[in-house]
């Protein structure tokens, strides 16, 4: 199970957000999909200042949560490459954590570094590389009731019936 535990989440970077659940669906029948939109990231990135804002896609395979990422702005980010252009593809495996601080700290006294550090008013994540081996992110997060939410969206896709693929929850209009 690893030091930090299970691997709870495989965050992937898509350039269409909606054609990339509907391919989901369609291919490898993984619903139902709930949809972040307007999210907004306030952080720290390489030791800098920045602001991330995405659409996000959250459905689960088994206990897995698939994680869907829609980068909204232009904003440095470990979603961007070296010269601004977005990335695509697997981006990192996730651990959900009680404490961010010390799941960080244990993985900076282990080796890791710290590549960003975010949050909003519900949720804050922190990226970590580990030297030597590019292109490879761990992400921890912390969240209010994020372990409910995981449970439910489980239970959500053992029991789904193919009806209601999608629900949206748009953070510009709560």
């Amino acid at each position: 199970m690893g030091i930090f535990g299970a691997i709870d989440q495989t965050g992937i970077l898509v350039q269409d957000l909606d054609a990339s659940i509907s391919r989901w669906i369609t291919h490898s029948g993984v619903g139902p999909w709930t949809v972040f939109r307007n999210v907004r990231l306030d952080g720290s990135y390489r030791g800098e200042p920045t602001v991330v804002t995405m659409d996000v896609g959250l459905s689960y395979q088994g206990e897995m949560q698939i994680e869907l990422i829609q980068v909204t702005n232009d904003a440095p980010s470990p979603y961007r490459g070296d010269d601004g252009r977005p990335l695509l593809g697997l981006h990192h495996l996730a651990r959900i954590v009680d404490d961010l601080d010390a799941a960080v700290d244990a993985a900076v006294a282990g080796g890791m570094e710290v590549l960003f550090t975010a949050q909003n008013p519900t949720t804050r994540v922190a990226y970590l590389q580990v030297p030597g081996e590019p292109g490879q992110l761990f992400e921890f997060i912390c969240g209010a009731d994020m372990r409910a939410l995981c449970e439910a969206g489980i239970a959500a896709s053992r029991s789904w019936d193919g009806k209601n693929p999608v629900t949206v929850i748009d953070f510009a209009v709560v």
